[in-house]
């Protein structure tokens, strides 16, 4: 999908900076997720796909669908349609969704355990890990049984592994080198 990340960079880009000046960053984000969610949905794609059926008619298919009540999101829903790049929508979010965690200067966080954290353990290791990496964190808890026990973090592009799996992995480099 590099190439998608590539088309969806300047729309994205250029939403995003239309967004801040209207003061419309944190709204636009919510209804740019439900538009990536539907469009990735098989019979949506297959609308999409459709040779027949015009640029205009697809937008305001979509726009009906999420209940699209913006006008400047309205508009750049039409001008996808037009440059035939409907499908890009959920690169286009996670792209917008970047640049807004960037400029609330908050960063994306995974973490990952053998098993369901508590609230009270999340809220724990989210206060260290806010500490840790100087920044605030938008953190996402997610089941990793292949983990066996603690925990692996990724915040960006860097890694945090503290997991029995992670310990037996060095461990097994260790001898084997």
């Amino acid at each position: 999908m590099a190439e998608f990340a590539t088309i969806a960079r300047p729309y994205a880009k250029a939403l995003f900076s239309l967004a801040q000046e209207k003061n419309q960053i944190e709204s636009w984000l919510g209804e740019l997720k439900e538009l990536a969610a539907v469009v990735q949905d098989e019979k949506v794609i297959a609308l999409i796909e459709q040779p027949e059926m015009g640029a205009s008619e697809k937008a305001e298919t979509l726009k009906g669908l999420v209940g699209i009540k913006n006008v400047e999101l309205a508009n750049f829903i039409t001008v996808l349609a037009e440059q035939k790049r409907l499908l890009v929508l959920p690169e286009i979010y996670a792209q917008y969704q970047d640049l807004t965690l960037i400029h609330n200067n908050t960063k994306s966080a995974v973490v990952y355990s053998a098993y369901e954290l508590s609230s009270q353990q999340l809220a724990d290791v989210t206060d260290i890990l806010t500490k840790r990496f100087n920044s605030k964190l938008d953190v996402v808890a997610k089941v990793a049984p292949e983990l066996i026990g603690g925990i692996k973090v990724e915040v960006g592009d860097q890694v945090l592994d503290l997991s029995v799996q992670g310990k037996l992995n060095a461990l097994y480099a260790t001898m084997t080198n």
